[in-house]
């Protein structure tokens, strides 16, 4: 039986993976269907993929609705409201890192070793806003197949990427210099650069999600302190500095707040068990 739920959940992270910074990963995380999700993209060929796929069919068409209808907006919130709509998602990494902590109950789980990888991974994502180029390249128009294979290159690495919470696909699109191709493609339905870009990301999910299933078996709280340490790091990421005008600042901070308050609402959801960890 298809999982509907699993629709609204998709769109969150769909959302999520449209913002460079942000990861749909992270946000599997909260709602507790990130270990389910690695289960089944890794189920996929196994005898068990019917049930597998009931799983994903939902949270794909959730992910497919949000990158068609919301990349409008995000184009639109990104040109008028950049460093608020930044400080929502700021708001929403720093007010779910206390969720992942418990996740893993870190108190008693939690070694010097583990600080140390939560720390070296914080560091390895912030260290990007070291390279990050502001400046948006050129939508690619009159594709060849280079163009072409560097999109289907450009969703391999992409998908690595969404599936780590923490990692932000479209940062490696932006840091590839496809990401202004990538959104108009989708506003624009441009079903050839679509299909490219979604069968470079498909392989992508595949192997990356072979590797991370393999790390949660054998060592799950090191993985754990990874990946908080990747949602940690991308707060600098995020970060877009303060605002110099006093409305925009206000509005940053009202969006700030939005975030905190959403984190608190999804990680509530969860604890009321609407929302199953590891059950999707």
């Amino acid at each position: 039986m298809l999982e509907w739920r699993n629709i609204p959940k998709g769109f969150v992270m769909g959302i999520c993976d449209l913002i460079p910074g942000v990861s749909g990963g992270t946000i599997a995380l909260v709602l507790g269907i990130y270990q389910s999700l690695i289960h089944a993209i890794n189920g996929i060929f196994t005898r068990e993929w019917k049930k597998h796929f009931l799983f994903l069919i939902p949270l794909g068409l959730g992910i497919g609705l949000a990158l068609l209808t919301v990349s409008h907006l995000m184009n639109w919130l990104l040109e008028a409201y950049p460093k608020p709509t930044f400080f929502f998602f700021l708001g929403l990494l720093l007010g779910i890192i206390p969720s992942l902590l418990k996740e893993v109950n870190y108190k008693e789980s939690f070694k010097p070793l583990h600080y140390g990888l939560l720390g070296l991974a914080a560091i390895a994502v912030a260290a990007t806003t070291l390279v990050r180029d502001d400046s948006l390249s050129a939508i690619m128009t009159d594709l060849g197949w280079l163009d072409y294979a560097l999109l289907f290159f450009s969703g391999w690495l992409a998908s690595s990427a969404m599936i780590l919470p923490g990692v932000s696909g479209s940062f490696v699109f932006l840091m590839l210099g496809v990401y202004p191709t990538v959104i108009a493609a989708l506003s624009a339905f441009h079903i050839p650069i679509i299909i490219v870009v979604i069968m470079g990301i498909g392989i992508g999910l595949i192997l990356t999600s072979k590797i991370i299933r393999y790390l949660f078996l054998h060592y799950k709280v090191g993985t754990y302190a990874v990946m908080i340490g990747f949602v940690v790091g991308s707060i600098a990421v995020v970060y877009p500095g303060l605002a110099t005008d006093l409305f925009t600042l206000l509005l940053s901070l009202l969006a700030f707040g939005g975030g905190l308050g959403s984190a608190y609402y999804l990680a509530t959801y969860e604890k009321k068990g609407l929302v199953k960890s590891g059950q999707g």
